[in-house]
């Protein structure tokens, strides 16, 4: 069911009650792209590290590290979707989705962790500057940004999934790095200064530290069941009271149980009672209106609040 209902806030009300068939197909085919995806930037994650090392590029290093940090992107956004559809079992009752949550962290935590060994290095480079080749970094680059462009493309139609539309973007800021560094390559062989190599490492570097830094604030928040961020919980909160027949609304919690579902525990104080077509609708409501998919409601006759007033 994390298929069908991760990622179709957007466009439900053009197949209505059918959206289950038009979504089923969706993870598969970016199984498929993912698999792709992994194997080319792995590939050339090996290829530029040992070129940057042999032609003496920290430029190449820190383009490979951050290619490296597509490959952990793309891992973890494909083993989200995975995961994200095992049924709940024994004592996992809601399945395996928050692992999505916790990849996230750990992605942010190696990436820091890459950041520090290229900052390492690239200071050194700095106070004791070594030749560098700037065909090999042309060429090189060059792959990378051919190799980026193609891996993006393969998500253009995923965005409205967290994890996929964070796969996308990776390869197409990636693209453009591959480009300053065939840029670099360039200004190193018409000008001879070996520095632009280390200055350009420490821009990429720039680069990844920030992405990484949006990352763990936002992965850290995630699993600390923070209200995720598209939506307002005095909006929702208010949206519950104005219902016909709510008198009070307490005890609500919205949070996320994936990077892509969320789910809302409310108590609402209902003197006349309820029938199921209410709940029925309000599930519906909260789905369509804030992507609030998972919906539990303790209904109940008298204000007695458990002790929370």
């Amino acid at each position: 069911m994390g298929a069908t209902h991760s990622h179709h806030h957007g466009h439900d009300h053009a197949h209505g009650h059918h959206h289950g068939h038009g979504h089923s197909h969706a993870p598969k085919d970016f199984g498929q792209a993912f698999a792709i995806g992994v194997v080319l930037n792995t590939a050339f994650v090996i290829v530029e590290a040992t070129y940057g090392y042999l032609s003496g590029s920290m430029a190449l290093i820190a383009d490979a590290g951050h290619n490296l940090s597509d490959v952990l992107a793309l891992l973890l956004a494909w083993g989200a979707a995975v995961a994200a559809k095992k049924p709940p079992s024994g004592r996992f009752t809601y399945g395996y989705k928050s692992s999505t949550i916790l990849a996230a962290i750990a992605n942010a935590a190696l990436l820091f962790v890459a950041i520090g060994v290229i900052l390492y290095e690239t200071t050194h480079r700095l106070i004791a500057p070594a030749s560098v080749e700037g065909w090999t970094m042309i060429i090189v680059a060059g792959i990378g940004v051919v190799i980026n462009t193609a891996t993006a493309l393969l998500f253009v139609r995923g965005q409205d999934d967290i994890n996929i539309r964070g796969a996308f973007l990776h390869m197409a800021a990636d693209a453009l790095v591959s480009v300053g560094v065939v840029i670099a390559g360039a200004a190193i062989l018409l000008t001879g200064a070996v520095w632009i190599d280390p200055v350009t490492s420490l821009a990429i570097v720039a680069v990844i530290a920030w992405g990484t830094w949006g990352l763990a604030r936002d992965s850290v928040k995630m699993g600390l069941n923070a209200v995720p961020d598209g939506i307002c919980e005095k909006e929702v909160e208010s949206f519950l009271a104005r219902q016909e027949g709510v008198n009070a609304v307490h005890d609500l919690h919205i949070w996320p149980m994936s990077t892509t579902e969320t789910a809302l525990t409310a108590h609402l104080v209902m003197p006349g009672g309820h029938g199921d077509a209410f709940l029925r609708e309000l599930a519906h409501d909260l789905e369509h209106r804030f992507g609030i998919n998972h919906m539990t409601v303790q209904v109940e006759r008298e204000p007695g609040c458990g002790g929370g007033c």
